[in-house]
């Protein structure tokens, strides 16, 4: 577990130093009385002793401590301090990290080879985790936040071509996707005394093997689909038009002229040309 120290004022004890700095001075200057000698050595090595005790902590940053391999304690209030001069000292920062993660490939819920990568915004809550837990924090990051993309890819398709019924996709889904992919890599780095401020899909792209065939996909989909808005709305039309006619009463169609009818209107409404007119000089049933 984490234990928070605050240690003893920088300050006060830069003064004791400088106390026992004058003190070495003055006893070498009694040189060669051998008693101010021998305490001049004694005051010189207790100044550069003490001397190693002193720390300065930035804000947003901590200090684990340690003793011959015994752990000490973590200082996180930001100052000038002074500890115990054979503490060993280990610096753990706590200001957010941006992992950009490099485009993978793996495999979507039905094998399809795709290329993703992701952001990730991360910053150290417990340092004894992170400088005791783990060998390499911000390694362990980059494996543990790969580690959960392929997962996450793993579970969701990348659109709904494939499956039309799911409701949650990686290209569509960007909210949901990024509120998984977060709760995935915070529970992955927890051990390690790490927070998770966000995580977002930065890239997503089929991989260029198979991206070829799927665009010519989406396009066939996206024809189809306005082909059938366009066929819908020539369908009303010519409702329209032959319940217009009969009810004003304009000319009278019998069955056959009225499939004429609705045959020509569908021509020209769903064409993709434009329709070349043609006077007839006879009629129909010639």
């Amino acid at each position: 577990m984490e234990k928070l120290i605050r240690p003893t004022s920088g300050w006060l004890m830069l003064l004791v130093n400088l106390l026992l700095i004058c003190f070495c001075i003055f006893c070498f200057s009694k040189l060669p009385d051998p008693p101010f000698v021998v305490a001049g050595i004694v005051f010189a090595i207790a100044s550069l002793i003490t001397m190693g005790g002193f720390i300065a902590i930035e804000p947003n940053n901590s200090k684990v401590l340690t003793l011959f391999g015994s752990y000490i304690g973590t200082i996180k209030s930001s100052g000038f301090y002074w500890t115990n001069p054979f503490y060993t000292k280990r610096k753990i920062s706590l200001r957010a990290n941006n992992l950009d993660t490099k485009a993978i490939k793996v495999n979507d819920k039905h094998g399809n080879p795709i290329i993703i990568g992701a952001v990730v915004v991360w910053n150290v809550d417990n340092s004894y985790k992170a400088a005791f837990e783990v060998d390499n924090y911000p390694s362990f990051v980059l494996t543990q936040s790969e580690s959960a993309i392929r997962k996450l890819a793993g579970h969701y398709s990348y659109d709904n071509f494939e499956d039309e019924n799911a409701e949650i996709t990686l290209r569509s889904s960007g909210d949901e996707v990024s509120q998984m992919l977060e709760r995935e890599i915070a529970e992955r780095l927890a051990i390690a005394g790490i927070v998770i401020i966000e995580a977002r899909i930065s890239h997503l792209a089929y991989a260029e093997e198979i991206a070829s065939a799927m665009l010519q996909r989406q396009q066939a989909t996206a024809i189809v689909a306005a082909r059938s808005k366009i066929v819908e709305g020539a369908v009303g039309m010519v409702e329209m038009a032959l319940e217009q006619l009969s009810k004003k009463d304009i000319v009278t169609l019998d069955e056959e002229r009225k499939a004429q009818m609705v045959s020509n209107l569908m021509l020209v409404l769903c064409g993709d040309k434009s329709a070349q007119p043609v006077i007839n000089a006879g009629s129909i049933y010639q």
